[in-house]
């Protein structure tokens, strides 16, 4: 008996898989009729834009998490209120003239839209007023074809 003890309790296992499998109502990935999240997302866009907030090694200085959320609340949001995503990031760089790489406390910026002329001017107005806010010389912009669904 207790050698058909593994078997019958794998068997039950699988029957109660199967009754969670069938009996759970699919849910579709694709919301309908919302304007902001069309069914179609064809010519959407993925932008990530990387912003330096001042030196890693010294917290003090730079930008300050108060100051980003104020760039963030009244420049960014309001071009893109549908949603977006802030990552914390280290970042580095060297340029040509230097011996070690500045190393910087960064956010990047991650925003999904269609891809329009209206669109990637908001894009180019956040990247403005970030250097025009903070004297940065350049703010990073990654730009790629994106599939998504909602």
């Amino acid at each position: 008996m207790n050698l058909h003890r593994p078997l019958f309790v794998a068997l039950f296992a699988l029957q109660l898989a199967a009754c969670a499998t069938t009996s759970a109502p699919v849910a579709s990935s694709t919301l309908q009729g919302d304007a902001a999240h069309p069914a179609q997302t064809q010519g959407w866009v993925d932008t990530r834009l990387y912003f330096g907030l001042g030196p890693a090694d010294q917290p003090g200085q730079g930008i300050g998490e108060s100051a980003w959320r104020d760039f963030l609340d009244k420049v960014v949001t309001p071009r893109f209120p549908d949603g977006l995503s802030v990552i914390d990031v280290y970042g580095q760089w060297q340029g040509k003239q230097e011996t070690v790489p500045e190393r910087l406390h960064s956010k990047l910026l991650v925003i999904y839209y269609p891809d329009t002329p209206d669109n990637r001017g908001k894009i180019e107005a956040i990247r403005a007023a970030w250097k025009q806010r903070t004297g940065d010389q350049s703010v990073l912009r990654v730009t790629q074809p994106a599939d998504v669904s909602f």
